[in-house]
């Protein structure tokens, strides 16, 4: 968001820069996953795109640092789709290791050994975090169950905890993934759901000057229309930044229902965005359900038979796709 545009409303930062906003339900949620890791569990916590996984994560971390019970890795990692179970091995050897010069074994089995003994010494459960694991394949999620029995074995306990789009949790229910899915701890992160007004509020608060008050920036039926249509903070914060930034060019303020309504996408809830904030992209779509990319293009676009579309649908639905 441009300067002038900050200053015209009076913000202090950038609606993206605001922090963690936290419910009673993340504070629950929260709580639950510390009880799953020091249990030493697989966790998967699933949430749409622009949900607050990220920032979630983030604070469970933190917490997890703060309170110096649980020795927290993570692996950063960034191209997911090719992540093997030797990447996330070598992020606990990173993260565990005393040595400044880390040298992780070639050969499996000296590796996991020593491995073992790493976490033996640390004399804490170690939680390894794995974000976008959605995009893990089944042979790395099922190594992953299979590393935990081994440091188990080893007298030490290792959690990990998956966060992804609800693609994820869609998989892990598939009947090919029984041997890890039935023993993962599932958590749903649903952002603000339910707590959408409270949230715009807190966030025009922690962005603006103590004297500027929300009226002065949102009318409140644009505050009922943002509450009402959008679902995620990601969704609020970049239609809120993009209603500013329309309103200072017009001289609008405070933002009116009407600027609000002219910001707001038309696609919004069309099926393709929805199901890509979900976490299913053309290509997973095609591969999951046996389709042909021309297929899925036109049912997107509508355009596709009425029989393949019911016949897709069933298939959707039935795998747990928000349609």
């Amino acid at each position: 968001m441009r300067v002038e545009v900050m200053q015209h409303y009076g913000l202090t930062q950038p609606l993206s820069q605001a922090g963690y906003y936290e419910t009673d339900l993340h504070k629950l949620l929260l709580k639950d996953i510390k009880g799953a890791i020091q249990e030493g569990r697989l966790i998967a916590v699933c949430g749409g795109v622009g949900s607050g996984k990220t920032v979630t994560m983030r604070r469970l971390q933190q917490q997890l640092k703060e309170e110096n019970k649980i020795t927290v890795s993570k692996s950063l990692s960034v191209e997911k789709h090719s992540v093997k179970l030797t990447t996330l091995i070598a992020a606990l050897y990173y993260d565990l290791a005393t040595d400044k010069q880390v040298q992780i074994p070639k050969q499996g089995e000296r590796r996991e050994r020593e491995l073992r003994e790493l976490v033996r010494k640390n004399k804490r459960p170690v939680a390894l975090f794995v974000d976008e694991a959605h995009d893990l394949s089944s042979q790395t999620l099922t190594g992953l169950k299979r590393l935990m029995e081994v440091i188990e074995d080893g007298d030490g306990r290792l959690s990990v905890i998956l966060s992804g789009h609800p693609k994820l949790r869609n998989d892990l229910r598939r009947p090919t993934m029984e041997e890890i899915g039935f023993r993962t701890d599932v958590f749903n992160l649903d952002g603000i759901a339910g707590s959408q007004r409270e949230y715009i509020n807190w966030l025009i608060g922690s962005c603006t000057k103590s004297e500027v008050t929300i009226e002065s920036v949102l009318t409140l039926n644009a505050i009922d229309l943002l509450a009402t249509r959008l679902r995620t903070p990601l969704q609020i914060q970049m239609h809120l930044a993009l209603a500013l930034e329309a309103g200072y060019q017009t001289g609008e303020t405070p933002i009116s229902v009407e600027l609000m309504e002219s910001v707001l996408s038309r696609q919004l809830d069309d099926l393709e965005p929805t199901l890509t904030r979900h976490g299913y992209r053309l290509k997973d779509l095609v591969e999951q359900f046996d389709a042909k990319p021309a297929e899925i293009k036109a049912l997107f676009n509508n355009t596709l038979d009425a029989t393949r579309i019911a016949e897709l649908r069933c298939q959707f639905q039935a795998a747990g796709l928000p349609i």
